[in-house]
């Protein structure tokens, strides 16, 4: 009978024993309320809030249900843009069941970090989470807000070496729609696609936004504003009117309304587009590139020139406050502050009056110009033409002004000053220079006379170099001077092709201008050699394979002016400026002096080519230049690019200045004659 009650007790026990074993063990296998808290917090960052709730003790923590539990995280985390969530556990208390911890994360103000605990109770299967609004932030109650308010940052100015604003704040018309105020929203629609160019339904799209009401001003498009006429005004004529009738005629259609509007405005207009460039409204892509970098839907960014290259100094930076708000509208708590930073003014080396004064002698033409100080290396003007409006782009363009600018065949879009082109005869200099420095060429040795064509031998079949002017004796400063082709080829040889290359490689042929602007590379080849006599001898005139983009032309002419040295072209105004050496001793002093010679004698001289912009209170020295663009030699249909060169030579003078231009199509134009005479109108008023 014991031994029976002894069989029952144990059995009775190894079942206690089970059952406790059953009961026990998940609890101990259970994640800590530590480990829990942490996975918590991470979703925060991946934006997983679903499974946020599901560690959540729903019944304990007030019965919130999931949708409310979602849409309170959400709206809060994803509005102040919460990201890079991280947790600290700083210990716990209650037997694991209380958690603190040191909370930080990123948001569109900076850093929030702060202290807070969590309480965990015992579920059925798990630990789970107390929730109530203070584990988002530990001042935040149930009947708070948290807000988000922004500053905009202002946009820095893009000035001029004198202080003229090149790009700033200006005032437009806002164009718009009040509802309630329509009589017939279909004429109303109608006749405004039709005066604004517009699709009817990109503007019924605008009208069916779900925050539109009867008394909501709808912006539709921002035209330019109409103002008082002045004497610029008259000018503009028709243009002026018709921005003065646009609006008389928009406002007689009931329901639209015309409000000012803050945009970027760009005084110089077409004058320096290419060089300042314009700003646009971010995109999708844009906000994707830059995220963290405080770009938000309604920013602007700079898309070229100027504005897309100092984009970062002259946006500056928004401020933001991350706030908690009490049921009375009251501030309760700061999370967050971003003190707003204006973007920097940007300061250029440009003078408004010489890039305007360029602008307008060759707007009608396919050129580009580059002023510059030849001491100093300050660029005073970089013009392309023809142009366009910077306005355009940053008010919008219709797809039928978007097309007629890109399908233009002038391509006002393309900016000359940019590229590479061949630069003829203004390249004479240079290759004198390199002769001169090599001991190729002795300056008074006259090559003979060969008549206007000339070819080293039969080996070169029918290709002969020809030239424009008879002339005796042929010698470096008549050659200069007359710009004799055949005096140029023949130098070429003596120098020959390997040092020809040596020589531009040092002058920097194939490497990257040292300049704010990106520029396309010069070549003397389209391979690494120069590959035959012939092309080495057309090398000499500025011909055969050689491209050079004009800055870096410019660039090399200070040497004439500055023994020797080659000045590094500046686009940044320096209040003391320090000129600085791009590449130095390129040729000797007594090789500037002889280049000189007939430098200033292409300017001075009455048989010189450039005579025509002689002034006979300023010593000036230059040179012309026609490149010829050709199939062939026999091609007569071919163009012609027109280039001259000038600088002054007194280094007393208050107007230094060296400048450069070049002009597509000047065949039956006057050739380079076309650019002198528009030159010497803007040096006549530059430098009287």
């Amino acid at each position: 009978m014991r031994k029976k009650k002894l069989i029952i007790c144990l059995a009775f026990l190894v079942i206690c024993m089970g059952i406790a074993v059953c009961y026990l063990v998940p609890r101990l296998m259970w994640e800590k309320p530590e480990e829990l808290l942490k996975k918590y917090i991470g979703y925060i960052e991946t934006g997983e809030y679903e499974k946020m709730y599901e560690l959540v003790a729903a019944e304990e923590s007030g019965n919130i249900t999931e949708e409310a539990f979602i849409e309170r995280n959400s709206r809060i985390y994803e509005g102040i843009e919460a990201q890079n969530v991280r947790v600290e556990i700083l210990g716990t208390a209650d037997s694991g069941k209380t958690v603190s911890y040191q909370c930080s994360m990123d948001t569109l103000a900076g850093e929030i970090s702060f202290e807070n605990s969590a309480r965990f109770v015992k579920g059925k299967r798990s630990y789970e989470l107390l929730w109530d609004d203070t584990l988002i932030f530990p001042s935040l109650g149930a009947s708070d807000v948290v807000r988000v308010s922004t500053k905009a940052a202002k946009r820095g100015r893009i000035l001029d070496r004198n202080g003229n604003v090149l790009a700033g704040e200006g005032v437009a018309t806002s164009v718009g729609i009040v509802p309630g105020k329509m009589k017939d929203q279909y004429e109303t629609v109608r006749r405004l696609a039709e005066m604004l160019d517009m699709d009817e339904k990109s503007i019924e799209t605008k009208l069916e936004a779900k925050w539109v009401k009867d008394d909501s001003f709808v912006p539709v498009k921002t035209i330019s504003k109409a103002h008082v006429p002045d004497v610029s005004d008259m000018l503009l004529g028709e243009a002026f009117l018709h921005e003065n009738e646009l609006e008389e005629e928009l406002l007689d259609i009931p329901g639209v309304m015309l409000t000012d509007t803050s945009v970027r405005a760009y005084p110089l207009g077409e004058a320096a587009a290419h060089l300042i460039g314009y700003v646009q409204n971010v995109t999708a892509e844009d906000l994707e590139e830059h995220k963290g970098e405080g770009y938000r839907a309604d920013s602007v960014i700079g898309r070229s020139g100027m504005e897309g290259l100092y984009e970062k100094e002259l946006k500056g930076q928004d401020g933001c406050r991350i706030y908690i708000e009490n049921a009375n509208g009251d501030t309760k708590s700061i999370l967050a502050d971003i003190a707003v930073q204006d973007g920097v003014d940007v300061r250029l080396t440009i003078d408004s009056w010489m890039q305007r004064a360029l602008y307008e002698q060759f707007q009608e033409d396919k050129s580009c110009s580059v002023a510059m100080n030849p001491y100093t290396g300050e660029v005073l003007a970089l013009v392309s033409t023809p142009s366009y409006d910077s306005s355009l782009f940053v008010l919008g363009m219709s797809d039928s002004q978007w097309e007629s600018l890109n399908n233009d065949e002038d391509r006002p879009l393309y900016n000359r000053f940019r590229q590479i082109w061949c630069p003829g005869s203004s390249f004479k200099p240079i290759i004198a220079a390199i002769g001169l420095e090599s001991g190729a060429i002795d300056p008074a040795q006259d090559y003979g006379y060969e008549g206007l064509s000339w070819q080293k031998d039969s080996s070169w079949g029918a290709y002969y170099v020809t030239t424009l002017h008879d002339y005796s004796p042929a010698v470096l400063e008549n050659a200069m001077m007359y710009s004799d082709n055949i005096y140029f080829a023949k130098a070429a040889m003596r120098i020959g092709s390997e040092r020809l290359c040596d020589s531009l490689k040092n002058m920097g042929f194939g490497e990257t201008l040292p300049f704010e602007i990106l520029m396309e590379k010069s070549q003397y080849s389209n391979t690494e050699s120069i590959e035959s006599e012939i092309q080495l001898a057309d090398s000499g005139y500025g011909q055969g394979q050689i491209l050079i983009n004009p800055v870096h032309l410019a660039a090399l002419y200070t040497a004439f002016s500055n023994e020797g040295n080659v000045i590094r072209p500046r686009l940044l105004y320096q209040e003391q400026i320090q000129p600085s050496t791009w590449i130095s001793s390129a040729f000797s002093s007594e090789t500037v002096a002889e280049v000189l010679k007939g430098m200033e004698m292409v300017v001075n001289n009455p048989e010189g080519t450039g005579y025509g912009a002689h002034l006979d209170s300023v010593s000036l020295a230059g040179k012309t230049g026609t490149a010829e663009i050709k199939a062939s030699q026999e091609d007569t249909d071919g163009t012609e690019l027109g280039w001259f060169a000038v600088f002054t030579t007194d280094k007393s003078s208050e107007t230094p200045l060296l400048l450069l231009s070049m002009t597509e199509d000047v065949k039956e134009r006057g050739g380079s004659g076309y650019v002198v005479e528009k030159d010497r109108a803007v040096l006549e008023a530059y430098l009287k």
